[in-house]
């Protein structure tokens, strides 16, 4: 959920040709449209107001196809998921995931994927989130949303910025 030019989707979908893994979907969650304007009503938190203006963090939809074709991974395996996290996620056709990727920068958008998204990781999954450690108010939407739920699973340090957990 937020690939930008999607290179770590690509990565996930070459794994699964490299192993031969036929009975799985990367599902490629984007607005392909930048950031979202924050909604300062719903969720108070001070973000960076600017990064929605930011144009290169905008890259289209046929952008990231070319980039799955360009290394021959844009195939039934591959599905595209259009739309700002809060509008199309909630009626994703999603039912169970083994791994879920978060890439929100925002309180919002973390918090959008993680109310619509985890519940749907299996026991034994894991959650990646890519802005836990530069982005304050990503950091604040984890720690809320595994308050809320009483989600005592380790987070572990991935090094960089990202930070993963195995659900139990």
């Amino acid at each position: 959920a937020g690939v930008w030019r999607g290179g770590a989707t690509i990565f996930m979908r070459a794994l699964l040709k490299a192993y031969q893994v036929t009975d799985r979907i990367v599902w490629v969650a984007d607005s392909f449209q930048g950031l979202p304007k924050p909604n300062l009503r719903r969720y108070p938190l001070p973000e960076p107001s600017s990064l929605h203006k930011v144009g290169f963090l905008a890259v289209s939809l046929e952008e990231v196809k070319q980039n799955f074709a360009r290394y021959g991974l844009l195939d039934n395996q591959v599905k595209f998921l259009i739309g700002w996290f809060k509008d199309s996620l909630p009626k994703a056709p999603i039912k169970k995931l083994s791994l879920l990727r978060i890439d929100g920068d925002f309180y919002e958008s973390t918090m959008d994927v993680l109310i619509n998204l985890y519940p749907k990781v299996s026991s034994g999954g894991f959650l990646i989130v890519d802005d836990y450690g530069s982005l304050p108010n990503c950091r604040q939407a984890v720690h809320d949303y595994r308050k809320n739920n009483k989600i005592k699973d380790k987070i572990i340090h991935a090094g960089g910025e990202a930070i993963y957990w195995r659900r139990s």
